[in-house]
Parts: structure tokens; sequence; C-alpha cells
């Protein structure tokens, strides 16, 4: 079995050497890029099934860097934010990042949060088991292909993006709280993440429409039932 490959974007060369050293000790093949254009053309030589991704860089910034990658291949992306650049954070989850961690960090959190994210990407197998494509609408979701159809037109989501709507479909009609949400999708123990859940729910209404998914004030979320 081929080695994990991380690809780590950070333009502070003590982080970038730390956390590369961290993940090679941990068993993942590690590439590492200092900018903006770099960082994409590493990602298209590399092929990374990860990408640690810094949102302040030279050349051109990581939401740019998050963009132009998911644009050529829906690969995880973990980005690293300053704690109070909580609107870059947003703007983040937005363009497709799959989680955030926030300077600093340990790198205990950080490895825990890389194995989360590759373990939900890395399960569509069990997720498929018994089920064919389901219906949400317009909506159609294949868990055997992670493919994803409005009126027949395939929708590009990210790994993420794709596993909280298929959550949500096979749940159509209940109310799921935020934590459910972050256990079921994130792998998260917790309930400290809820701004993750929000972001990608707008970015899920975004590309599939805004009556899909209803928002229960105070709650959580909910797929209509009746289709």
């Amino acid at each position: 079995m081929s080695e994990t490959r991380i690809l780590v974007v950070e333009d502070e060369p003590t982080i970038a050497r730390a956390v590369a050293d961290r993940l090679v000790a941990e068993g993942f093949a590690v590439d590492t890029a200092a900018d903006g254009p770099s960082a994409v053309e590493r990602a298209r030589a590399f092929g990374p099934h990860l990408v640690v991704l810094d949102v302040m860089l030279p050349g051109f910034d990581g939401l740019e860097v998050c963009r132009r990658v998911q644009a050529e291949r829906a690969v995880p992306v973990l980005m690293l934010t300053a704690r109070d650049d909580e609107t870059d954070l947003l703007v983040g989850l937005g363009v497709g990042a799959d989680d955030y961690v926030t300077k600093p960090f340990s790198m205990r959190e950080l490895v825990a949060r890389i194995r989360a994210v590759l373990r939900r990407v890395e399960r569509p197998g069990v997720d498929a088991a018994g089920h064919g494509p389901m219906r949400a609408g317009p909506v159609e979701v294949d868990p055997r292909t992670r493919r994803v159809r409005r009126d027949g037109r395939e929708v590009h989501l990210t790994p993420t993006e794709f596993d909280l709507l298929a959550c949500l479909v096979r749940n159509r009609g209940a109310v799921l709280t935020r934590a459910v949400l972050l256990e079921q999708v994130w792998d998260w123990a917790d309930a400290s993440g809820t701004r993750v859940v929000d972001s990608h729910v707008k970015a899920l209404r975004r590309k599939l429409g805004q009556g899909l998914i209803r928002t229960v004030h105070g709650v959580g979320y909910s797929l209509e039932a009746a289709q």
C-alpha cells in the first residue's frame, strides 16, 4: 500500500519544517511549498491525499490556493489560521476547506485532525454499503461513486461537503444538531466547531439551492422529508 501523501503549505520555515518532520515521523510522505503559486504546482505534481494550508502566503493567499486546487481535484484541505482571523476562517471553509486548526497549535492536535479528515475520505465503502443512489427532491446522491447531481447535472462537492449532504439525506426529515453532525461527519467528540458546520451548510446551499436544507434555529439542520 502506498504512503499517504500530505502537502504542507507554510511560508514560515520553522513551522513548515516542524510540521513536515512530525508528519514524516507519523508515517506520511510529505512535500512542502512556501507560496501560493508553488503550492498549486506542487499539488498538481505531488498528488497529495491532503493539503495542510496556511491562510497567509506570498504570491497569493491560501484561500486562492484552495480555490485553484479544489477546481482541479477534490483533495481535502486543512487550513492553518491565526486565532483572530475569523473572517479568513469562514471564507476558507466556504471555498472548500474541510477543517481548520488555529495558531498556535500542538502537533498532537494537528495530527489528530489530519487523521480524522483522512478517515472520512477513506470510508466511502462503509457509507456506501447497502445504499444505492439517494434522492432529495432534485438532488441525487450516490454513495458508491461519491457523486451528486441536481436536475441531472453533476455538482462538484468537496469530500466533507459530500459527507455532510449524505448524512442529511440518510436522516431526511430528522433534525440533526450541530453536535451530532460534528460527531458523524467530522469525527469530533465535542461541540466546539459549530462554525465549521454552519459554513459547510452555506456552501451546500450555494451549490445546490437554498430550499433543500432547513435551519432549525437554536438546534441544527434538517433535510426535508417530502420528496
